[in-house]
């Protein structure tokens, strides 16, 4: 496993003062599990935390979707979120937003010029924060490190179904050439934008993204489930995230199907943490995505089994990952894989395919186990042995704990603020500051 040094040397000096970051099509205020939110939102939020506590100041530009959000937000002290308006104040598909980037990067260099704010870096999330920040170099003459978070050609290439479009693949290859440093959240990423999309050796650094390690700790177990009014003694699995087809949400259900006929007389529970419930006059109803999901639990006879919770705060994540036998992630591609180093943080094993960052965050029969992608019947055997093997779960328990704090948001920050110093030097990333 490739983990990022402990530069505590390096800690707290830096020259940097100013940082923005680019966001475009999802707010990092917005709570994981909803819409287009996820692990991106978490790392935004917590890198920008981390970058302020060292005294780096960071405004991070998003896109307005709500018209009642305020135009600024502080959420801690050194961090700005500035929502400004680029297209109709309401949710828009992201393969849509690309027409709207001239609007929002008009807005932004307006914001930063009438609050007089000059940025020593930025840093894009996403692809279409990454063409934004091409384009406001023109602005503001500064360089740009730019993350992709997914890569549309290791989408297209892990599913069958809906594509990534042509336009996304032809700008992230564009980015890929120009951009002054990218950011790979492992290996197997930073090997296909050099490969595949024709970036330059000297601006790749591999970085993978932070966990909260205090957050998410080990808790008593059985207080846990007290707290949730669950079961002391029923085998209960977890699913935390998005719904999205790359998720593997499909393979879970046909999977999870099995688990409940072997494992019949324990009565095993799935609690699905994901979507949204939107309240009305007809009451709490799930969103259409979460709606859908529910209603395939239902054809497959697992109504009784899965406990669709909708997605949770921040500060629940904890009891729910310390409640759980093992947490379930049947991704077809993940760039990192946070919802596994949450889950490991909290001494719970996870059974996870073999696919992207998930390789390298999550260490075979260490500290959870890997199954291939796709395949319903591999991630059944997998999850029965979990929840049934004590003296293995008792082992992958210890291990995961201790995979999980290589990844400290002191140790990611670190180099991070090394990659914006370096860039705004204009200095070469070669040899990489993360080796």
């Amino acid at each position: 496993m490739q983990t990022v040094p402990d530069h505590r040397d390096f800690f707290p000096a830096t020259d940097l003062q100013r940082v923005a970051m680019l966001s475009v099509h999802t707010s990092p205020l917005a709570q994981p599990g909803v819409g287009s939110a996820g692990g991106m939102n978490v790392y935004i939020r917590e890198l920008s935390r981390h970058l302020a506590e060292r005294g780096v100041e960071v405004d991070i530009f998003t896109r307005r979707d709500d018209p009642a959000t305020p135009p600024i937000v502080e959420p801690m002290p050194g961090v700005r979120v500035y929502t400004v308006e680029a297209g109709p104040p309401t949710p828009v598909a992201k393969d849509r937003l690309f027409c709207y980037l001239p609007s929002f990067v008009s807005e932004v260099a307006y914001h930063a010029y009438r609050d007089r704010r000059t940025y020593d870096v930025i840093h894009a999330h996403y692809w279409l924060s990454g063409w934004a920040a091409y384009l406001l170099q023109r602005y503001w003459g500064v360089p740009f490190v730019q993350m992709f978070h997914t890569l549309a050609i290791l989408k297209n290439a892990a599913s069958s179904g809906t594509q990534e479009s042509v336009l996304r693949l032809q700008v992230e290859q564009g980015l890929a050439r120009v951009a002054d440093a990218i950011i790979a959240a492992n290996p197997e990423e930073r090997a296909t934008i050099e490969r595949e999309l024709g970036a330059p050796k000297s601006s790749l650094c591999t970085v993978p993204p932070g966990v909260d390690a205090e957050h998410f700790r080990p808790l008593d177990r059985v207080r846990a489930r007290a707290a949730l009014a669950l079961e002391p003694g029923r085998p209960i699995a977890l699913f935390v995230g998005r719904i999205d087809p790359v998720k593997g949400i499909g393979t879970l259900l046909a999977a999870w199907r099995r688990v409940v006929t072997e494992l019949a007389p324990a009565r095993p529970l799935l609690l699905f943490l994901g979507g949204t419930f939107e309240t009305g006059p007809a009451g709490s109803r799930p969103d259409p995505a979460l709606a859908r999901v529910i209603a395939e639990a239902r054809r497959s006879g697992l109504g009784e089994s899965i406990r669709f919770l909708g997605s949770r705060p921040r500060e629940e994540l904890p009891l729910y990952y310390n409640a759980a036998d093992l947490c379930l992630i049947p991704s077809l591609y993940e760039s990192f894989g946070l919802v596994a180093v949450e889950a490991m943080a909290c001494g719970t094993p996870v059974v996870a395919s073999h696919v992207g960052g998930l390789r390298f965050s999550v260490e075979h029969e260490v500290s959870g186990l890997h199954v291939p992608p796709g395949d319903p019947d591999a991630l059944a055997a997998a999850t029965v042995r979990g929840l049934t093997d004590h003296a293995l779960r008792s082992r992958l328990q210890v291990g995961a704990r201790q995979a999980a704090l290589r990844y400290s948001w002191h140790r990611v920050t670190t180099v991070v603020a090394r990659v914006y110093e370096r860039v705004a030097r204009r200095e070469t990333l070669q040899p990489c500051c993360s080796s």
